[in-house]
């Protein structure tokens, strides 16, 4: 079995500043998100949101087996931040530091440009399992603060960290991948999102990626300059 990098049993909030378990700190990224998300949520009434709506979301039909995939990021991030925090501090750092990104850009556009989403069926057309897990989620979560897609944001920095993990499998980068963009594509079948919501995801990730990853790249393209005679695609 695989050793973890830390030692978290020697783990104490005294030692949160520690080289070792620093790293947590970004954990609190979240504290701030939860506390923008429950002041947008019950300070910025619906009525005040623009609706956000494209000709794709009448093209995309309503499909609650997509919810399988959606509810599936939750654990998908769980697992990738427990995994780096165990085994790859760094990345653990990384994929923290871009979710971060994505959140803060967000949460100024829910601020400075409230919007919602007007898509969810008023009756769901049929009674299962799918339906009654998504009857819960539109409970949990109201139609504010939609666009861009968080769930497309934290999703994309997912794959881009498991893309670059080094002690990760290609068949299991592959998963990652093929489980992001089920994920990214859920938003808009279980309507939680707009199409729109997906599309407005991805110059912030593009943001985040640059500001996490800038390095990286720019060391790749020091290896392989564009128009040299060696091209690798080695995540």
């Amino acid at each position: 079995m695989k050793k973890p990098v830390v030692d978290y049993r020697q783990f104490r909030l005294s030692k949160i500043n520690d080289p070792q378990f620093s790293h947590l700190k970004l954990l609190l990224g979240w504290v701030g998100y939860f506390s923008l998300y429950f002041l947008t949520e019950n300070l910025i009434p619906v009525e005040k949101c623009y609706p956000v709506k494209i000709w794709l979301d009448d093209v995309v039909p309503f499909c609650e087996y997509f919810v399988i995939p959606y509810v599936l990021w939750y654990v998908l991030i769980v697992f990738s931040l427990l995994y780096f925090g165990l085994y790859n501090t760094d990345n653990f750092r990384n994929l923290q530091k871009f979710i971060i990104i994505t959140q803060v850009v967000a949460m100024v556009i829910y601020i400075l440009f409230p919007n919602r989403q007007d898509l969810r069926p008023d009756v769901f057309p049929r009674e299962n399992f799918c339906t009654w897990l998504l009857g819960i989620i539109y409970q949990a979560d109201t139609n504010t603060g939609v666009c861009p897609s968080l769930h497309v944001a934290y999703s994309v920095g997912i794959a881009s960290a498991w893309l670059k993990e080094k002690s990760a499998s290609i068949p299991w980068k592959s998963f990652v991948c093929f489980l992001v963009f089920m994920i990214c594509i859920s938003v808009a079948f279980v309507k939680q999102h707009s199409v729109a919501d997906i599309f407005a995801a991805i110059p912030v990730c593009l943001l985040a990626e640059g500001l996490v990853f800038g390095k990286y790249w720019l060391a790749k393209l020091k290896k392989n300059p564009i128009g040299g005679t060696q091209c690798t695609t080695n995540f």
